[in-house]
């Protein structure tokens, strides 16, 4: 549940006692386990003692395999099953099958947030797998969704908001976790930083703030979902421990770590705007630039708005009603990314 602790900031946190012995592993369905979440999720599942079945995308049948990562022998006692996940036919068949559950967990998202992936994902997918899970005896579903749905712009907002909604109004236990940013989304400059570059921000590095959180941590929260009724039937927002973070103090840590002296470059919001109209205007003719207009979108919305709770009646985000969970810090993950000599690669998630 969530306890206030008493401070001078009176911040708000998830309890984190330990959860009682697991007396029966629970059978769990879980979709997304290939993305680093998912991952972690699994992770967690599996220390829990839950007997977890994994659908992935991929060929159906016995040739195929999980990534590499997948194969590593902490997740051996995995069932690995293989298919296309925006098939109702395929969810059937290839992955619930003939089984029992009694939870289904899913860390699935669309890849790049454009509004046909976005729908086919984060929506039909999803409503596919819901109705699917009923019919297999599945009595809670855990849903990883987005902090930034709560202040709705963007195809995948709303495409999460409409199932967010068909999941509350189903009938089962439900479990809506809405993480703030992700460690991977705020370590993309690093390579940048590394080879001699300056660190980009738009405006002067303050306009947004976050709480960011660990997979590992966000992976123990969805399987803490499981097993404590204070998190059922709830929308959960949360965050990693610690105060906000502005990216300006993000570069700031990086160049400290790197010894190296701070050199920042503002990239002006305008200029994202500037960018967003002629591709809209171009995406009027070309499907090509239209989901580039759409990435922009995006890229803007990260750019402008914090990834905290915001308070409606204030229009504001406010960090201190933030709930937290977990022990990791960005920072740490930083010093550690640099003394590993690791780089981030965003993908189709860059904003820079």
């Amino acid at each position: 549940m969530i306890v206030r602790r008493m401070s001078e900031l009176n911040k708000l946190h998830y309890a984190e006692a330990p959860l009682p012995p697991l007396t029966r592993p629970k059978r769990v369905m879980l979709l997304g386990a290939s993305g680093t979440a998912g991952q972690a999720t699994l992770r967690a599942l599996l220390q829990r003692g839950h007997h977890v079945t994994c659908f992935l995308r991929g060929a159906a049948g016995a040739g195929s395999r999980p990534s590499a990562s997948l194969q590593a022998p902490e997740f051996a006692a995995a069932n690995f099953r293989f298919g296309d996940v925006t098939q109702s036919s395929s969810l059937k068949t290839d992955g619930f099958r003939e089984d029992r559950f009694d939870a289904l967990v899913s860390c699935l998202a669309s890849r790049t947030g454009a509004p046909a992936d976005a729908w086919a994902i984060d929506h039909q997918a999803h409503a596919h797998a819901l109705q699917l899970a009923k019919s297999a005896g599945v009595q809670h579903m855990v849903l990883l969704s987005a902090i930034c749905v709560q202040k709705p712009r963007l195809a995948f907002q709303f495409a999460k908001l409409a199932f967010e909604k068909q999941l509350m109004e189903s009938g089962l236990t439900y479990s809506i976790v809405r993480p703030t940013a992700f460690f991977k989304s705020l370590s993309g400059q690093i390579g940048r930083l590394r080879a001699g570059k300056s660190f980009l921000v738009f405006g002067d590095g303050t306009l947004t703030a976050c709480k960011p959180i660990s997979d590992r941590d966000l992976g123990r929260f969805l399987v803490r979902c499981l097993d404590d009724p204070a998190l059922h039937n709830r929308i959960l927002p949360v965050g990693g421990p610690g105060d906000a973070i502005t990216p300006r103090q993000q570069g700031d840590e990086l160049f400290r770590l790197l010894g190296q002296k701070p050199r920042f470059r503002r990239v002006p919001v305008r200029l994202l705007n500037g960018i967003i109209a002629g591709l809209s205007v171009a995406g009027r003719l070309s499907p090509a630039a239209a989901r580039k207009a759409e990435l922009a979108r995006i890229g803007h919305y990260y750019a402008t708005e914090s990834m905290l709770h915001f308070d409606p009646s204030t229009g504001r985000y406010n960090a201190d009603a933030t709930p937290s969970f977990g022990s990791d810090h960005l920072f740490t993950f930083y010093a550690d990314m640099i003394a590993s000599q690791q780089n981030i690669e965003l993908g189709d998630h860059a904003v820079f």
